[in-house]
């Protein structure tokens, strides 16, 4: 069970790190809400992009993700929805006017639990990290090391815990500038506006996409 060799783990670690360090939708969501809320929000965010990447993994597991990968329809339905939504969550930024962002008191900032529905959302919206994870994953399926559902949630899992030693880093350094800046209206006001743009335009990117 799970008898796998050195190249073995060495082949799909260095995937797993260039995975994660590569620049994404996740990444930029993440790292918007850091710059936008501080560390607690940037954490919200990381754990909500964790579990709806736990949740991919888990379809991938279970092959509900070759789904998607099969019908068009479904791949189109998704991925609309996907762009919508953060089309949506652009233009509640970009109206916001730095009043939800950084100069606002915590308090009265946009709660942890609806960053963190929203990070969910995002990654499961996402019909590409569904075919990414059906298409990735398998290749690191060995015979005769235990049931594929299993071993691809092995592998699954890992990524994210490769990505629970990359990703923390960053949301501190974003948060100790987000901290340094947060008295700043007009700064606050820009972020505001970058964070809107920001997934304007991943919303076009996604809308665009194909598979």
């Amino acid at each position: 069970m799970f008898d796998y060799s050195l190249a073995h783990w060495f082949a799909f670690l260095s995937a797993a790190v260039l995975l994660n360090l590569s620049p994404g939708p996740d990444i930029a969501f993440i790292l918007g809400h850091t710059m936008r809320g501080g560390k607690r929000a940037g954490f919200s965010a990381l754990f909500g992009v964790w579990s709806g990447a736990c949740l991919h993994v888990l379809m991938a597991a279970l092959g509900l993700s070759a789904v998607l990968a099969a019908s068009s329809v479904a791949f189109s339905a998704v991925k609309w929805a996907g762009a919508a939504y953060l089309v949506w969550l652009g233009i509640q930024a970009l109206r916001a006017g730095g009043g939800n962002g950084l100069i606002k008191a915590a308090g009265e900032k946009l709660p942890a639990s609806k960053i963190y529905r929203q990070g969910i959302l995002v990654s499961l919206l996402n019909p590409k990290v569904a075919i990414f994870f059906l298409a990735f994953l398998p290749q690191f399926v060995v015979e005769g090391a235990g049931p594929a559902w299993a071993q691809l949630m092995l592998h699954g899992g890992l990524i994210i815990v490769v990505a629970a030693f990359i990703e923390p880093p960053l949301v501190l350094l974003g948060g100790r500038l987000a901290d340094a800046l947060r008295h700043n209206k007009k700064i606050g006001l820009w972020l505001d506006r970058g964070l809107g743009a920001l997934f304007l335009a991943l919303g076009v990117r996604l809308a665009l996409s194909s598979r």
